[in-house]
């Protein structure tokens, strides 16, 4: 129990508290895992591309042809993930470019960075079109008004009986 003047819990309000609760605050009103998916996404289709692997003397390569493409693919998904943080209102939109743009970079990105970029970008697409926001408008709530027995009705009274009122 506080007093009227002193918070309930003082050490709630520390920096590191706070910055927690209204980050809390602020993914709450977003799609924020679609779009941390979304941006997961991006690694591997970027990565796998340009990878190079070295063993000993032997120097494999994974360049292709589609590093261009790839890199278009990757940067996308990485806006799409930060318009999804930080404008969620077009969240259908990078909703469906997201999805469109992992089932593309299937043959175009090394098989979709391994089938990680595809899967990863597909199921942030899907969160992205699934997500709607809360309505934070208060409901406006009545008391049950009981019936009067004054008024001629029965508490008991069946629907047939009620029907003529």
């Amino acid at each position: 129990m506080a007093s009227a003047g002193a918070p309930a819990y003082a050490h709630s309000d520390s920096g590191f508290t706070r910055a927690r609760r209204d980050f809390r605050t602020w993914r709450r009103t977003r799609p924020f895992w679609a779009g941390l998916l979304v941006l997961l996404a991006a690694a591997p289709i970027i990565y796998f591309p340009y990878f190079n692997l070295s063993l000993g003397g032997l120097s494999v390569a994974m360049s292709t042809m589609a590093g261009a493409g790839s890199l278009v693919i990757g940067l996308t998904l990485i806006v799409l993930a930060g318009l999804l943080w930080f404008q969620p209102i077009i969240r259908f939109f990078a909703g469906c470019v997201a999805v469109f743009l992992g089932v593309l970079s299937l043959p175009i990105s090394n098989f979709g960075g391994f089938f990680v970029g595809t899967l990863f970008a597909a199921t942030g697409g899907l969160l992205a079109l699934a997500w709607g926001p809360v309505d934070v408008r208060p409901v406006d709530v009545r008391p049950l008004e009981m019936p009067d027995a004054t008024e001629g009705a029965s508490a008991d009274a069946g629907p047939e009986e009620r029907a003529g009122e």
